[in-house]
């Protein structure tokens, strides 16, 4: 499907020789006039220096944003220059994008522990700014991959009473993956007035909703970082009901970005849909839902279609989570394999058959007055995730 491009940003990416290979690896995104923003970062203490200035940016800026700087290949993480390489680079934008520096955000992705060539940067931004294009989105979206096998994108459009607004989102992400308030690099940018604090909550929420319920390995990364941007460029301000559909059109963009991501986990040939309902309250949902996703057990046996229930309400078991298991029932495909806690009959030779398919459902169901659900998204474990890492700095 197409993407439907918000109005009033231009894209740009070129080849700075950050990376090994001659392949984009700097890339820009820019706002006609600077939009109000929210964010979300990772939770790890060890986060990397874009990260540490692109938090305090958006403080000093109140929320607004003229251009994000994204570079793969390196995370210019736990270095001795890497504050310095990240102030530079967000200095030179400001210059060319005649902003002040802290409407700048920067975002690392790549090799942690090495120290990045800023002068790389610095001498690709000319080139970068002269290419400049309203129709480059999907360049941007190839530049920032890193061992991602396909681009991530997605947009919605919706009608509100002053007109039309369009959402489009781009990602990046196959390993190190267990979201902590984001996860891997996103970018999603709008084209309606919304101001920065009901920008910030919508973000929140669809990244709890989306991002934050997806994993590939249980790693959360150093750099992980999603931005929202709304530039009203549309010239719709939506009303404070309208508001909530913006949210919901946001939050399936942010879904359809996370679902794209575990599809291409590292290695990965199956994405894993977990379902889970009727759990005391989401949070107890969500525990179940994560520790099944992040189950090796889990996403082995679903990597050899094999319809071992028994690691799945396991996997529930030390969730964390208050259900009863005799209340439980756990689905595989549409078909119940377990039934109140014990095994249920089915027929071994077709339900392994259907858990050949490239897209899997693990659905948990508690009985009872509980309301609490939730969906994550994951893949299987194969032999090409531990390849793909056991090789990855060489």
């Amino acid at each position: 499907m197409k993407i439907q491009l918000p109005l009033g940003y231009q894209y740009s990416s070129v080849y700075a020789g950050i990376r090994k290979v001659e392949r984009d690896d700097l890339a820009l995104i820019i706002s006609d006039q600077p939009a109000n923003a929210a964010a979300v970062f990772t939770q790890n203490l060890v986060a990397a220096a874009p990260v540490v200035l692109s938090r305090q940016n958006l403080a000093i800026s109140k929320g607004k944003v003229k251009a994000l700087l994204i570079n793969a290949g390196n995370a210019n993480c736990a270095t001795r220059t890497g504050a310095k390489v990240a102030e530079t680079s967000v200095d030179a934008v400001a210059d060319l994008a005649a902003c002040d520096p802290a409407q700048v955000l920067p975002s690392s992705t790549g090799v942690i522990g090495v120290e990045l060539d800023v002068k790389k940067i610095t001498k690709a931004l000319p080139a970068l700014f002269a290419g400049l294009s309203a129709s480059r989105f999907e360049d941007v979206a190839r530049a920032i991959l890193t061992t991602d096998l396909v681009m991530k994108t997605a947009s919605e459009t919706i009608t509100l009473k002053q007109g039309k607004v369009r959402i489009a989102g781009m990602t990046k992400g196959s390993g190190m993956i267990q979201p902590n308030m984001a996860t891997t690099l996103g970018y999603l940018m709008c084209d309606a007035a919304i101001p920065a604090p009901a920008l910030q909550k919508i973000l929140t929420r669809a990244t709890q909703l989306s991002y934050n319920r997806l994993t590939v390995d249980g790693d959360t990364s150093t750099n992980d970082t999603v931005v929202l941007l709304a530039n009203g460029a549309s010239g719709v301000k939506p009303s404070a009901a309208e508001l909530q559909l913006v949210a919901e059109a946001v939050t399936r963009v942010m879904q359809n970005l996370a679902a794209q991501i575990a599809r291409d986990g590292e290695g990965a040939k199956k994405l894993i849909r977990v379902l889970v309902s009727g759990a005391k309250s989401e949070a107890d949902a969500e525990k179940i839902g994560r520790a099944i996703a992040n189950s090796p057990l889990v996403k082995t046996a679903i990597g050899g279609s094999d319809p071992n229930w028994g690691r799945i309400i396991c996997a529930a078991g030390y969730s964390g989570a208050n259900f009863l298991p005799a209340a439980t029932d756990i689905y595989l495909q549409g078909k119940r394999v377990c039934k109140a806690g014990l095994a249920a009959p089915f027929d071994e030779a077709k339900l392994k058959a259907k858990l050949d398919a490239k897209d899997v459902v693990i659905d948990l169901r508690i009985a009872g007055a509980g309301k609490g659900s939730a969906e994550f998204w994951t893949c299987d474990f194969t032999e090409g995730y531990i390849e793909i890492n056991g090789s990855y700095r060489t």
